[in-house]
């Protein structure tokens, strides 16, 4: 099992990281080591899958929070596992709890408060990109756990590049122009990068994040849904404080 993991984190023996590969675990398995209920996968399946991946990562099942994506604004807080309903961003001061985020070409970006001892993740398509459900985790992570931005440490994980991500005009026309490139009459959006510079807007040092320049779409062993279409799985990246 191939695990992305973060060399940024690499240096805070009390980070657990890392981020769930495609491949198949057998003959049956049509979408390749997937992690969401929500795909058409066989539910045993799931959870067999999920509970490899936690033990991996040295995680509990009942110890990891996730949540229904919706493409949403909302963070949520949370202090337990298991699924903490409807939310695209989590933050925890818990140490043990891991915060799992769902992706199979959107942005997932993990944050660390190495003084606070807070950590976050967070989901961000070009919906959440759009509604800087990013900077929302950075202030909610700000005003409830007095999280800083020179104490953050962060890494974004792999995404679809700009290059093959192909939006229509009603999308492009809601983003600054930096980020959105056109290509004869397609438009493409740079979500990854509109994310990074919300981080260093915000006042996260640029040394202290790590942006993943490996492309969902491009990269065989991630998992794909602009590639995939209908068989595309989704990956887990978790982030916790170990307890």
């Amino acid at each position: 099992m191939k695990i992305i993991k973060s060399t940024l984190f690499a240096q805070f023996p009390e980070i657990i990281f890392g981020m769930s590969t495609k491949f198949k675990i057998s003959n049956n398995d049509k979408f390749g080591f997937n992690m969401s209920y929500n795909v058409g996968d066989d539910k045993e399946t799931v959870l067999y899958n999920r509970k490899l991946f936690y033990e991996t990562l040295d995680l509990q099942s009942e110890n990891v929070a996730y949540q229904n994506q919706i493409h949403s604004d909302i963070v949520t807080a949370v202090g337990y596992g298991g699924n903490v309903g409807n939310s695209d961003a989590l933050i925890t001061p818990r140490k043990g709890i891991g915060l799992a985020v769902l992706l199979a070409d959107c942005v997932g970006i993990f944050i660390y408060d190495k003084k606070a001892k807070v950590v976050a993740a967070v989901h961000s398509g070009w919906r959440g990109t759009k509604n800087k459900i990013l900077r929302k985790t950075l202030l909610k992570m700000h005003n409830e756990f007095d999280s800083l931005s020179k104490n953050l440490f962060v890494f974004i994980a792999p995404s679809i590049s700009q290059k093959n991500y192909e939006v229509g005009k009603e999308v492009a026309k809601q983003f600054p122009e930096k980020y959105v490139s056109k290509n004869h009459n397609k438009f493409l959006l740079d979500v990854s990068g509109y994310n990074y510079d919300m981080l260093i807007d915000y006042g996260v040092p640029e040394k202290q994040i790590e942006k993943s320049s490996l492309c969902s779409y491009d990269t065989p062993y991630l998992h794909s849904f602009r590639r995939d279409k209908q068989s595309s799985g989704r990956a887990f990246g978790i982030i916790a404080i170990k307890g």
